[in-house]
């Protein structure tokens, strides 16, 4: 076996020197050097200036949002109530007063009637939608009447805002959109944009919107106890577990918390033992386990509570330290239990109590009005569905009480996560700062509410932009976290739905793969601490498909004046690099670049005789069009290029120059190596190069038609690979476990082989392109059995047959219906097969072609295992189940919330009412269509894929053995070529199939339930740092108003006149939350 794999070696070896030409494109760089100079990374000065850029970005944005902060508060004192204004003394434009939705029978219908203005819009490339720079917009919740005096004045002193939105973008004409989201559910934003239109309900409301919540509140640490004694049952317990939903959806990444149940005795509704981190994951599981609680037993009401406050005393594990709060949901009960919060919350009251009476019942309800005042908490009532959206919110106004009366110490900018925007900017940050009310309380008391929140975005890729690219090379990039951990810059952040509801919390240890050493690099960074680090670890492949072991420099530091750290990652050959040095005669000529020399091997006239040139989409130029199809944009780039000079200022020259100079380089290599020979000789289909500058060069032309690698090299998997790794790269085809022959557009497969070039100027290297050939599989299928065979030069085919009862020795051409020999790559795909049936084979992991075999490989440590988690995959919707609460966000009133007169007087009634009443008209409002909340509807759904990567494990050697069987044992030799990325297997076919083994999976799968296992993880939380300033307590907070029972419970035939009439001058509108920060 080892002369065989010799062979093997040597041919491989032998073609890549004849055709790959590494030796020749080191003498055409060497002989254009006076071209280009060697530039050194030095990561610390990349890091330092990348750092500074960003400060200053966000710096400029900051300024902006104090500014606004400063007016709001400043118009806001100096506005004088009016208790009898009216609709037609204000004059703004209402964002959905023109939208307009399909009908049932896909007729245009109107929107709302108004007296908004009307606004003329151009379309604008910097926010990607229609804009009006002149004015600012205003959304105002479909449940809140906007002609009510609280609303109106509001409009009346935000209108003053617009003349500070467009004196900041004056001064900065790179802002997103700004935005005031008051306490009273008033949007106002600038530019003006219609709001979007969706074909469901809109729920909007900002201050549900984390962006609000964050900014409007310190951390929390919230203990929400439910009652599930006998006397909730039916509705009110689906009332509660809404509510529970609900409450959950207000708690932000900064907020830790646990849910329990209680009756007679209180216990954990999950897995949960203590609070834990209200993130996404963590909240999926509470909801999920809400939804199973089932009522029965008594009441207790000191057992919940005993429970709570034991919660928010156990101070040996990672919690807010912040807000502290207990949130209970009942029916209704006697109890004051004044007993436990003497016990633990008096005289000192660190702890909030929120009370909340659900469902309809005759309970009195003074104890548990006195249970929230007397724990400066706050009382709600939730009577129906309609009134749980509102009343699970309003606690933040409480929470707010003590940032206002701290002042301008509390007027900290936070920075949201990452989150995708609502109208296609993509992923972005927002930056808000709360908005306090200055006017005089009544007496001497100061005013302690807050008027609401200023946001302004920031597209990620804004900051991007200031990070560099090329230079970094194929594998080096960029990236930074904030104090959660998350990844607000990395290559590896592409989120695969947009899901508004949700930010995008990918931790940096789930962006890569884990180890210590980047566990202690997370640890510095979130610290806020500079470093280097030099660390051997694992990345996967750009296809994901495998894993390298390699080394790379970490190098971080902190950006000043934000919660964020920038760090940086580099390969060792990528110290160096090569920027490009067009001659002085060249560039003095001043002609157009299509004039420069090498140009013209870009042009499709030279393909035929000089190879197909892909060339990467990156921006070359600003006015280049970019386009995914490349014959579009090689004309494109050329028509452009007929009218720039080399040096010209729109262009990028770093990019441009470089991309010239490969393309002489290639067409050198073209020149000197590839025209010179004849490619059937070695059955090779094609033989390319791909360069750091953009260049992919494939020769012969026509086998471009079959090319499938990425255009752009630094996201090619074989490019990526091979600059990792020493030797030749093989890449078989992909093909997953169900693939069949049948499928096949043509018998001609290809197998890549790639090697990186690296050179030396000194002690300076570098590895500027990888070369490789496409094998023929058929041909080298042959070939294979060839090699791998006794055969000399003299024998001929077919005369050859060795069996037990010859002296020859076996091989596996002679004996290919005895032994099987395969070619299995690092990844455990098959490569080359001497089995004919095995063609269609190559590509699949290995395990689906003989999971006996691959189990014995794995089991004797040639293949390592790695298992890791996909948190941006999506997956299809799953049916929706019918126990629980209903749809998530959605209000579906029951026929007791109908004959409820207090479920009419609730927030969500308004806007259902006016639904309902136009849906009887246009026959659509009963459609069994999913709504999403806040009208976000999709079609996907995110969801945890496990990926399974093998790798080579440290065995290098010669390996033989027995996999066990009885009488189906087979002996097997297993031999690594040298130089190559290959595993060689020679063994006995299997003689029978009653030999159980376990079949190794390699294909990405849906995570099962609740895996990884969120109930082990929050046991070792890993680290992370909340806001640094907490405001939780000011002693001249005023607790006296802490919450009423309805009050307002109008007739019903007023009610109902009422709706008439609001029909009657409205229509039914489906308006959409439109910006990112929104």
């Amino acid at each position: 076996m080892q002369y065989w794999a010799r062979r093997l070696e040597q041919e491989i070896d032998g073609v890549m020197r004849i055709f790959g030409g590494v030796q020749q494109l080191k003498g055409i760089y060497n002989d254009k050097k006076n071209q280009f100079e060697v530039k050194e990374n030095v990561p610390k000065k990349i890091v330092e200036k990348v750092a500074g850029d960003i400060e200053s970005l966000l710096a400029k944005k900051v300024r902006a949002l104090k500014r606004v902060a400063d007016a709001a508060e400043k118009f806001q004192k100096a506005h004088h109530w009016q208790d009898n204004i009216g609709e037609n003394d204000i004059e703004y434009y209402d964002s959905k007063a023109e939208t307009k939705y399909d009908g049932p029978e896909g007729e245009e219908i109107e929107g709302e009637a108004s007296n908004s203005l009307k606004l003329d819009f151009i379309e604008d490339t910097h926010f990607k939608t229609k804009v009006n720079y002149s004015y600012a917009a205003v959304q105002i919740p479909t449940d809140i009447y906007k002609g009510s005096t609280v609303i109106l004045n509001e409009l009346n002193w935000t209108e003053a805002l617009e003349d500070v939105f467009v004196e900041n973008r004056k001064e900065d004409p790179s802002l997103l959109w700004q935005v005031f989201g008051s306490a009273t559910g008033v949007t106002r934003f600038y530019p003006a944009t219609p709001w979007r239109v969706p074909d469901k309900i809109d729920l909007y409301d900002v201050r549900r919107r984390p962006w609000y919540i964050q900014g409007a509140s310190s951390p929390k640490d919230m203990v929400i106890i439910v009652d599930v004694s006998g006397s909730v049952s039916g509705l009110t317990l689906k009332l509660m577990k809404t509510s529970v939903y609900d409450m959950l959806d207000t708690l932000s990444d900064d907020d830790y918390v646990n849910v329990a149940s209680f009756n007679q005795n209180a216990q954990p509704v999950s897995c949960f033992k203590h609070l834990v981190q209200a993130n996404i994951r963590n909240k999926k599981v509470f909801k999920e386990d809400v939804e199973i609680m089932v009522a029965q037993g008594t009441t207790d009401y000191k057992a919940g509570f005993e429970y709570a406050f034991e919660q928010l005393q156990n101070s040996n594990i990672t919690r807010a330290n912040c807000n502290k709060m207990i949130m209970m949901f009942t029916d209704g009960g006697e109890d004051r239990v004044q007993d436990v919060f003497e016990k633990y919350n008096w005289p000192n009251k660190t702890v909030r109590v929120f009370t909340f009476s659900v469902g309809q019942h005759n309970y009195d309800v003074t104890p548990l009005q006195w249970m929230a005042c007397a724990n400066k908490g706050y009382y709600f009532e939730i009577p129906s569905i309609g009134a749980i959206r509102i009343n699970t919110q309003e606690y933040l106004d409480v929470l707010g009480r003590p940032m206002v009366l701290a002042g301008n110490r509390a007027k900290q900018v936070q920075w949201t996560n990452v989150y995708q925007d609502a109208l296609g900017l993509g992923l972005v940050v927002t930056g808000t700062l709360p908005v306090f009310n200055l006017t005089e309380g009544g007496g001497d008391r100061k005013n302690q509410l807050i008027l609401g929140v200023v946001g302004i975005d920031v597209a990620l890729d804004d900051i991007k932009k200031l990070t560099p690219q090329y230079n970094l090379g194929a594998n080096g990039y960029v990236f930074a976290i904030d104090l959660n951990g998350y990844v607000l810059l990395h290559p590896n952040l592409r989120p695969k739905i947009i899901n508004f509801q949700e930010p995008v919390t990918l931790d940096f240890l789930d962006a890569e793969l884990e180890d210590e050493n980047k566990e202690e690099i997370r640890r510095s960074m979130i610290d806020g601490h500079e470093g280097q680090r030099y660390i051997k670890t694992l990345v996967k492949s750009q296809d994901e498909r495998y894993i390298d072991e390699v080394y790379r420099t970490y190098t971080w530091a902190p950006i000043k004046s934000t919660n964020y750290s920038l760090g940086l990652v580099l390969p060792p050959y990528r110290t160096y690099y090569i920027q490009a040095n067009l001659s002085d005669q060249i560039l003095q000529v001043k002609l157009p670049i299509s004039k420069v020399k090498d140009f013209e091997y870009l042009l499709p006239n030279s393909f035929e005789s000089e190879g197909h040139v892909f060339i990467a989409p990156r921006e070359y130029c600003k006015a280049l069009n970019l386009s995914d199809n490349n014959t579009e944009f090689l004309e494109n780039f050329i028509a452009l290029m007929e009218k720039v000079t080399p040096d010209s200022e729109q262009c990028n020259n770093f990019l441009l120059h470089n991309l010239i100079l490969d393309t002489g380089i290639t067409q050198q290599l073209v020149e000197r190596v590839w025209k010179n020979q004849d490619l059937n000789t070695y059955s090779l289909l094609a033989v390319f190069v791909a360069t750091d500058g953009g260049i992919t060069r494939i020769f012969p032309n026509k086998a471009a038609e079959d090319w499938e690698e990425d255009r752009e090299p630094f996201n090619a998997s074989f490019y990526r690979r091979s600059l990792d790794n020493k030797g030749y790269i093989f890449k078989p085809p992909y093909r997953d476990p169900s693939y069949k022959e049948s499928e096949l557009e043509n018998n001609t497969v290809g197998i890549l082989v790639s090697t990186a070039v690296e050179l030396s100027f000194g002690r300076r290297s570098l590895k500027p392109a990888v070369v490789g050939v496409k094998l023929d599989l058929e041909a080298w299928a042959e070939k294979f059995k060839v090699l791998a065979s006794n055969r000399t030069e003299r024998d001929q085919l077919g005369t050859r047959r060795c069996d037990p009862s010859t002296s020859c020795e076996m091989d596996c051409e002679a004996n290919y219906k005895d032994l099987l020999c395969v070619l299995i790559d690092d990844g455990g795909f098959l490569v080359l097969s001497n089995q004919e049936d095995d063609a269609s084979q190559v590509g699949k992991f290995f395990s689906e072609v003989d999971a006996h075999l691959m189990s014995a490989l794995y089991n004797n440590s040639f293949f390592t295992r790695k298992e890791s988690y996909d948190f941006q995959s999506v997956c299809a919707p799953e049916a929706p189940s019918n126990t629980g609460g209903g749809p998530r966000g959605v209000y579906v009133p029951t026929m007791a919330d109908f004959l409820n007169l207090a479920w009419w007087t609730s927030a969500a009634a308004w806007s259902l009412f006016q639904q309902f009443l136009c849906g009887l008209t246009y026959n659509s409002w009963f459609q069994t269509e999913d709504v999403a909340a806040d009208s976000m509807e999709t079609k996907e759904t995110s969801c945890i894929m496990k990926q399974t990567q093998y790798y080579f494990s440290t065995v290098n050697y010669t390996y033989n053995t027995i996999i066990d069987c009885g009488n189906c044992s087979r002996l097997f030799h297993a031999q690594r070529l040298a130089n190559t990325n290959l595993l060689f297997v020679v063994a006995e076919k299997p003689i029978c199939s009653q030999c159980e083994s376990t079949k190794l999976l390699q294909a990405e799968v849906k995570a099962p339930s609740r895996e990884p296992n969120q109930c082990e993880l929050v046991e070792k939380p890993r680290y992370r740092k909340g806001p640094h300033i907490c405001f939780d307590y000011n002693v001249t907070e005023d607790t006296s108003d802490c919450g009423r029972g309805a009050s307002f419970r109008p007739s019903w035939r007023i009610l109902i006149s009422l709706q008439l009439l609001l029909l009657y001058l409205t229509a039914c509108h489906n308006p959409l939350p439109l910006a990112s920060c929104l």
